[in-house]
């Protein structure tokens, strides 16, 4: 892409010249656009999965450390408690996931239902307006009638929606996607805890817990900031540290409560 021109470069070159970098401008601002939309796609479902299985590790983890610190040995409360919190926990984030998106989902839509009633009752308002809207980010008034011209005469209603609220109307936020992405993330990442504490041998159940879901949380993290383009020690030390006081304070609690009941 090519770098933005200066004020002085623009002022140097004639009318015509002014007005073809003026709409490469555009052109490449459009493609900007784009791109922030396929990175706000990306961040969904992306936020949908570390969300999930951060908390079936989190979650389930400090659970089964809580039951372990009463009994370790007590393999069968450990097992009934994990399959127990596994599902309900699942289930829970899922929903909460597909409750949430939906809420999204409604206000795009509404979004959509009076950008297409605006544009019906007055189309000409309407590109004057999406033209005074690229005036605000820096084209020239020629140019944004243009702009804004073309991208109407294309499609009208792609073009308010992505200049106005970043929304493409043909790739709506999903519920389900979200919320099926939510259940799998946390059903795969609580198995990790689940396991390390059934097989591992009763002595060290819970440290050989702590040391899984640490590694695992560290994974995560650096994980979904690779994806998010994001600082990877930043994410990282923040789900371990999430994760480590989660299972220290659920441990205490169920060593403290446990052997006094």
């Amino acid at each position: 892409m090519s770098a933005a021109l200066s004020p002085s470069q623009l002022a140097s070159m004639s009318p015509a010249q002014g007005q073809r970098a003026d709409l490469s401008t555009s052109a490449e601002r459009a493609t900007s656009g784009e791109k922030r939309r396929s990175v706000a796609s990306r961040l969904n479902w992306l936020r949908a999965g570390v969300l999930g299985a951060n908390d079936g590790i989190v979650s389930i983890s400090g659970l089964l450390v809580g039951v372990a610190a009463v009994d370790p040995a007590n393999t069968t409360a450990i097992a009934l408690a994990g399959v127990a919190g596994i599902v309900a926990a699942s289930l829970s984030m899922s929903v909460g996931e597909y409750v949430s998106v939906s809420t999204q989902l409604d206000t795009e839509q509404e979004l959509v239902r009076k950008q297409w009633l605006a544009l019906a009752d007055n189309p000409a308002a309407e590109e004057a307006r999406l033209a005074k809207l690229w005036v605000d980010r820096g084209l020239s008034e020629t140019t944004a009638k243009a702009v804004a011209a073309e991208l109407s005469a294309h499609d009208a209603i792609d073009a308010h929606l992505t200049t106005e609220h970043n929304i493409d109307p043909d790739d709506l936020t999903s519920p389900w996607a979200a919320a099926i992405s939510s259940f799998i993330a946390f059903v795969i990442g609580s198995l990790l805890p689940f396991i390390t504490m059934l097989v591992s041998p009763v002595a060290w159940r819970i440290g050989a817990t702590f040391v899984a879901v640490t590694v695992a949380l560290a994974l995560t993290g650096w994980l979904s900031a690779w994806l998010g383009q994001a600082p990877r020690l930043k994410a990282t030390a923040r789900l371990v540290i999430g994760g480590g006081v989660a299972m220290g304070l659920t441990y205490w609690v169920g060593h403290l409560f446990g052997v006094n009941i």
